[in-house]
């Protein structure tokens, strides 16, 4: 209820208490209305309660109208309380000698009391067959209800006519009569019903015999009864209106009862679709709610049998292995992928919507049959023209699936197959959230085995960087101080990427730390890790590196390439590959590994260059395919001799990074220089 509906509701019952205090008052005063004054103010005042009880009743009701039959019970409880006090009130009520009722101070303030019981239960009974009479309504039907609104008005006020002439009665007839052909036609909109199940038609119909009765009493007891008599002489218009209200709920449950059993016949079909609805719309939550696949499953196929008024469902999806039998409800799972297998066969079946199979004719061949089905409804999951799997639907009963029948397998089966389809998605989803964290672990672990920091000296400079293509990579460099003089390097690129060729980068970081304080011959201690390498490398992956050792004092460079990308030397402006054969490490184990495998040894001048890269910079492409390549390179680094390495690292990065572009990068990057400055 809004705030401002709240105020006039508040506004409304405040007035309603105001003016039941002083009728109250007035008529402890005056118990006899004898004069016309005194009449016609009792008249304005009991109207008056009547109309503020009334516009706060309906709108308190108006938020409440989700259940009708709890309004049509509590409507035919007042309607019964009434009628009962009625009956009690002829007994206990005084009469005179001449058979009239007593003004006594104990019949006045009992009788008041009653008036006042009587007033709230025919106001809360008209206002609840107000809100019976808007409910699901999709016209506006108020003129109707104004109009006898109007008519319940005049028919009060018109009793007032008779206190100045008996024989002017006639007017009120007519509004008493036109009131009640109104009431007949507004009785006649009960939309509401309707939406009942057949349940609640049941018993519905059994309510309305009841209380068309009660009011009917009701009627008669008001009309002819000491009771009556006295809400006479009170206040002739609130007779009438007691009248109105008691022919009101007479004529209408009478109404409900016909109308309610004309509806029964279709009341099944009606709860089996408001059935499908709410199981679609369960679907439709399921679809925000269950991120297990399974569950969800279980859910589709229970949810099946009740939509489809089946005896048994179950749920097949396909994947790459073929067809998956997920879940079964009141079936067996032999029994299930038994029939899905005769009816879809070895390969892709051809029916894109569903199809209707006699299981007789699909089991004809067999005499004896564990599950007897008669009709069989298979029903394809389709999300974006992909059919995903399918849903079956069992009867053993002798009754075929009907256009209507149909119809629901196969929206239920669309539903279900775009529940499905999120649930696989928030799986995936939810696995790849689970890799990313790995692979954070795993970036986080080859952060740390890559050297934080590279050697320094007055006269060695380094620059080293790496950039993989993925979340980790298989690329390494590390730096050895062997002693004061020598500093070894080597620079490795594992085949393939991602986190199995991390692993191997993490495994061969060991070797060769271990290994470069016993050995300080490059070609001697590639040998020992392509030995060491031998149990712990698939025949499908293999290691490119190149190992150095580097005396500070004299600039000799002594390096083995174990086939790694040529090594780059720049001296006094012009760039010179060097090769030194070798093949990978893990490619061959014999002596052919060995014998392949040269060291060279280098002089290096002042202020000369060594490059060592991977081939992610060489093999990076273009738009149109073009490689990097190696003049590229070598041009870049010449040029750019005279700059400090760290500044040489960059140019390259931004030339290669506007090269590929358009392009993602498709292998990781390592990058290390070396010069040397004579002291």
């Amino acid at each position: 209820m809004s705030s401002n509906s709240k105020i006039l509701s508040a506004r409304g019952l405040e007035n309603a208490i105001l003016l039941s205090v002083l009728l109250f008052l007035f008529n402890l005063i005056f118990p006899q209305h004898d004069v016309v004054v005194l009449m016609i103010i009792n008249e304005i005042l009991v109207f008056g309660s009547l109309y503020f009880l009334y516009n706060y009743l309906h709108r308190s009701l108006a938020y409440k109208t989700d259940s009708p039959l709890s309004l049509v019970l509590n409507a035919g409880i007042l309607g019964a309380l009434l009628f009962f006090i009625l009956s009690i009130a002829n007994s206990v009520l005084q009469t005179g000698k001449d058979g009239k009722i007593s003004f006594s101070f104990f019949n006045s303030l009992l009788f008041i009391i009653l008036i006042f019981l009587f007033i709230a239960a025919i106001v809360y009974i008209f206002a609840s067959f107000r809100e019976l009479f808007f409910l699901r309504q999709k016209k506006d039907p108020s003129t109707y209800f104004s109009t006898m609104l109007s008519f319940f008005t005049l028919s009060f006020f018109s009793n007032i006519l008779i206190h100045f002439d008996s024989s002017l009665d006639y007017p009120r007839d007519a509004f008493f009569y036109v009131t009640i052909i109104l009431i007949i036609i507004n009785s006649i909109r009960v939309a509401w019903i309707a939406f009942l199940t057949k349940k609640q038609k049941y018993y519905l119909l059994g309510l309305a015999v009841v209380l068309s009765i009660v009011f009917g009493f009701g009627f008669a007891l008001i009309i002819d009864s000491k009771i009556g008599q006295m809400v006479l002489s009170f206040s002739p218009g609130l007779r009438t209106i007691f009248s109105l209200v008691m022919i009101y709920g007479m004529i209408y449950f009478i109404v409900i009862f016909f109308t309610t059993l004309f509806h029964l016949p279709t009341a099944e079909a009606f709860d089996r679709k408001a059935q499908e609805v709410t199981s679609m719309m369960d679907v439709t939550k399921l679809m925000t709610q269950v991120f297990d696949f399974k569950d969800l499953a279980d859910t589709i196929t229970s949810m099946t049998t009740k939509v489809c008024n089946s005896d048994s469902a179950w749920l097949i999806t396909k994947n790459a292995n073929g067809i998956q039998l997920n879940s079964v409800h009141n079936i067996g799972y032999v029994d299930a992928n038994e029939v899905s297998d005769k009816v879809l066969g070895s390969g892709d079946p051809s029916f894109d919507q569903i199809e209707i199979i006699d299981y007789e004719a699909l089991f004809a061949d067999r005499k004896y049959k564990e599950h007897h089905y008669h009709m069989i409804a298979v029903a394809p999951l389709e999300v974006h023209g992909k059919i995903n799997g399918y849903l079956f639907a069992a009867r053993n009963k002798e009754k075929p699936f009907d256009v209507d029948d149909r119809r629901s397998v196969q929206t239920f089966a669309n539903y279900a197959a775009v529940a499905l389809e999120n649930a696989m998605l928030i799986q995936e989803s939810i696995e790849k959230e689970r890799l990313e964290k790995e692979l954070d672990v795993a970036r986080d672990i080859q952060r740390k085995i890559l050297p934080v920091n590279v050697p320094s000296s007055k006269e060695l400079s380094i620059s080293a960087l790496f950039v993989p293509a993925f979340e980790v990579g298989g690329d390494y460099y590390d730096f050895f101080e062997l002693d004061s003089e020598n500093v070894a390097f080597v620079v490795a690129d594992v085949s393939g990427k991602g986190i199995s060729a991390a692993f191997i980068m993490a495994e061969v970081k060991g070797i060769f730390e271990s290994l470069s304080t016993i050995f300080s011959n490059p070609k001697e201690l590639l040998i020992k890790v392509n030995e060491i390498l031998k149990g712990n490398l698939d025949r499908k992956n293999f290691v490119t590196a190149i190992y150095g050792v580097l005396n500070r004092k004299t600039g000799v460079l002594n390096i083995s390439r174990a086939g790694h990308t040529p090594i780059l030397k720049c001296s006094e402006g012009s760039v010179e590959r060097l090769q030194p054969s070798g093949i990978g490490l893990g490619l061959d184990f014999s002596n052919s590994f060995s014998n392949s495998l040269k060291q060279l040894e280098i002089q290096l001048q002042n202020n000369d260059i060594i490059a060592c890269y991977s081939d992610g910079i060489t093999e990076a492409k273009n738009s149109q395919g073009d490689d990097f390549g190696f003049d590229r390179l070598e041009q870049l680094i010449c040029k750019n001799s005279f700059k400090n390495l760290d500044d040489i690292s960059n140019v390259i990065m931004k030339e290669l990074s506007l090269f590929s572009q358009d392009n993602s990068q498709h292998d990781d990057i390592t990058l290390v220089l070396f010069k040397w400055i004579k002291q």
